[in-house]
């Protein structure tokens, strides 16, 4: 439930470190200060210290007045998870929204989940932001759902600073971990803090910009005290600051002249030439600073706050592209507050209350009691009440600006929507969804419970791109579909508490796929005469595997037409386009979608009477049934990318564990005394591991597992999946 509070001039509150008197009015004013606004994610492996981040970025900028742990002892958990699913699990399942004010800027925060089954929401949640904050653990550095963050960030251009937190456990090590970051992400990672002692002794860092101790003392680390460098550590910070200098001079002529004439000091001149360095490098995406810290522990977070301000861009430093609906070429918003008005809505909570919309607003100014355009669908509503995200709390503005982020309240939209004031015909590029790699059957354990059964899944399938639900036409049964076990159990538990709903789950099911491994040709021809008017369609040609595209990627399905001489009216190359993609979407094997076919029609015949639109569906239809046995047909199996981590003593069990379900080990490293283990498993075979792994480790090893590929299973296990399924094809598995 969201709690609306209504806005009241404040008290002089403390913002950082100094002092602001400001009414709520003028504080929501100075976010329309570009130079002012970050826009910032904070994403992460799971169990990185993401939401322990948050909580305390809040704390610090006064959002909130108390500092409640992930699983905290008093009952309230962290601000930014305000499920109790994620209270009592301890971790992030929904992205949350806040916005907080440190110093004089105006920063929008997200918190993304960790866990690779909620990867929409880091995905959704990266497209609309300038910058991220890329939280690393001093102990295990680079993790698998590291790699997946990373992804996401090249894909949208996200400028990052990395944080490497945890510095107080037990064999955390910072430098490892910026050697990680460069060897593994391929990120040109340069530290600008080295830590003031180790582990149990981590007491503070260095600032090697400029060559100043920070420690954190007070209540909650609130004090952000600067002493002079400890003597001990004064060669190891000189040491330091040379390799960070040398890599960032590479973006600063300026700076590169004063080291070659041996000037580079800590007077606020030549602190600025560096920073200015480190900024351009951030943006240009050239660059990754990389700061230490504590969340858990109250250390460094101040400090961190200060170098998103530096070096994060503003809205308009970060190139976002529109498309012109009418001509389809894409083109550079503007961060102007009297353009005409761009949005995007990213991200949609649907309860009883109605639907909560967060968008980004791109160009233009979104004011309450407006109309906007939604671009897909033509239709326009009226904004009726414009909010900021406090997590679960709404807070009313009147008004937002390019650049911003905020809520609409009571909007019908979709993921992806783009709004206009009707002005401009315009576009944004949506973001990237995975497809599901895991089904269910589901039905609910008491009759009079479907009506309520049917406006969760319309809820769910609304909020999440990746969580879909269709209704089985031969079995008659609900299925739903996500990115894994845990996804689909959250929602399954979500039905029960937010809907009343107590549903039976069948087994889970993978989501398997079918394709070609050959070229087979076919001649086929449809007729029909059942008085009158009949059917007539003959077309001939081949299906083959398709080549693949320039990127590694291999298409779903390709069609071409290759008839001369007009045997087939051009009017009907549509229609047997149609009839192969309709066949396509249940394979013969087992039932499963075919993916990676090429159709290609090279002849065919037509009746002046006879032909139609029908017909030459139809006679698509038999001649993928002729064709595609002929093909050698093959069943595909999702593939995961499978990361355990554990004691280095446990390094043997965990891979006899991978073994155990057809895995093939990719690699494996110990480093001091902690194992890691990759490999490739088949999803199939993941079922259960959670129980298995403890059980193996003695409950001190921990999996991230996500989807990588398709590939063909075994021949033994294709033919069990095709008694399973009830095969309509006889296959030979020795071809």
């Amino acid at each position: 439930m969201y709690r609306a509070r209504a806005l009241r001039p404040a008290a002089p509150r403390r913002f950082g470190r100094g002092f602001a008197s400001a009414s709520t009015v003028d504080l929501i004013k100075m976010a329309f200060d570009l130079s002012k606004v970050r826009n910032i994610g904070i994403s992460a492996h799971i169990d990185s210290g993401k939401t322990t981040l948050t909580e305390r970025i809040l704390f610090y900028t006064n959002r909130i007045h108390a500092i409640h742990e992930v699983r905290g002892k008093d009952g309230v958990g962290a601000k930014m998870d305000s499920m109790d699913l994620e209270r009592e699990k301890g971790i992030t399942i929904q992205s949350a929204a806040t916005y907080c004010f440190w110093k004089d800027f105006h920063i929008n925060i997200i918190d993304t989940p960790g866990h690779v089954d909620f990867t929409i929401e880091v995905e959704r949640s990266l497209r609309v932001l300038d910058g991220a904050i890329l939280v690393l653990c001093g102990v295990a550095g680079v993790q698998s759902q590291s790699f997946t963050v990373d992804r996401q960030m090249r894909r949208y251009g996200v400028p990052r600073i990395a944080f490497v937190n945890k510095l107080d456990r037990a064999g955390a090590n910072p430098y490892n971990v910026a050697k990680s970051i460069r060897e593994k992400l391929n990120l040109n990672a340069v530290m600008i803090q080295i830590p003031i002692g180790a582990e149990d002794k981590f007491e503070g860092i260095i600032d090697l910009v400029g060559m100043k101790a920070n420690y954190f003392e007070g209540e909650g680390g609130k004090d952000v005290v600067e002493k002079p460098i400890p003597a001990d550590y004064v060669a190891k910070a000189n040491e330091a600051r040379e390799a960070m200098l040398d890599a960032v001079s590479m973006f600063s002529d300026e700076l590169m002249e004063k080291m070659l004439e041996g000037e580079v000091g800590t007077d606020p001149a030549t602190i600025a030439i560096v920073e200015k360095a480190i900024r351009t490098g951030t943006i240009s995406n050239k660059l990754v600073p990389v700061c230490m810290g504590s969340a858990y522990r109250n250390k460094g977070v101040q400090v961190l706050l200060d170098n998103v301000g530096r070096y994060l861009p503003t809205p308009p430093e970060k190139e976002n592209l529109a498309i012109n609906k009418a001509t389809g070429e894409k083109f550079p918003v503007k961060l102007d507050p009297k353009a005409p008005l761009i949005t995007l809505a990213f991200k949609l909570v649907d309860d009883r209350y109605g639907q909560l919309t967060y968008i980004r607003v791109y160009q233009g100014t979104l004011r309450k009691g407006d109309m906007i355009f939604n671009q897909r669908t033509g239709q326009k509503v009226k904004v009726g009440r414009i909010v900021r995200m406090h997590s679960d709390e709404m807070e009313d503005i009147t008004g937002v600006e390019a650049g911003d982020i905020c809520a609409l309240f009571g909007v019908e939209c979709a993921s992806g929507d783009t709004f206009t004031d009707g002005t401009i015909e315009a576009s944004m590029e949506s973001m990237f969804v995975p497809e599901p790699v895991i089904k269910m059957a589901i039905k609910p354990k008491d009759s009079k419970a479907s009506n309520n059964l049917g406006k969760a899944l319309n809820r769910f399938s609304k909020e999440d791109p990746t969580f879909r639900t269709y209704l089985d036409k031969e079995s008659n049964e609900t299925i739903i579909a996500g990115m894994g076990e845990l996804h689909l159990e959250v929602y399954i538990e979500r039905m029960k508490r937010e809907y009343a709903v107590e549903v039976e789950a069948g087994k889970p099911q993978v989501a398997y796929r079918e394709t070609i491994q050959q070229r087979a040709e076919f001649n086929y021809l449809h007729k029909k005469q059942t008085g009158g008017s009949g059917q007539f369609g003959r077309v001939l040609g081949y299906i083959e595997p398709p080549e693949p595209k320039e990127d590694g990627t291999i298409p779903e399905f390709e069609y071409e037409w290759k008839v001369v001489g007009g045997n087939i009216p051009t009017e009907f190359q549509t229609s047997i386009e149609k009839g192969f993609k309709t066949s396509t979407a249940k394979g013969r094997l087992i039932g499963f979608p075919v993916v990676n076919l090429r159709v290609v029609i090279t002849d065919g015949a037509s009746h002046a009477v006879d032909s139609s639109d029908n017909a030459f569906q139809a006679a698509a239809r038999g001649a993928f049934r002729q064709a595609y046995p002929l093909a050698r047909p093959v069943i595909l199996e999702p593939i995961m990318k499978l990361a355990v981590e554990g004691p280095g003593e446990f390094s043997g069990a965990i891979m006899r564990t991978i073994n155990q379900r057809r895995g093939m080990i990719i690699g494996s490293s110990e480093e001091d005394g902690f194992a890691r283990v990759e490999a490739d498993v088949p999803l199939a075979e993941m079922f259960g591991y959670s129980t298995v792994l403890r059980s193996a480790t003695q409950g001190k090893a921990e999996f991230s597992m996500e989807f990588s590929k398709y590939a063909p299973v075994p021949p033994e296990v294709g033919k069990q999946l095709r008694e399973e399924f009830g095969s309509k094809l006889v296959v030979d598995d020795e071809e």
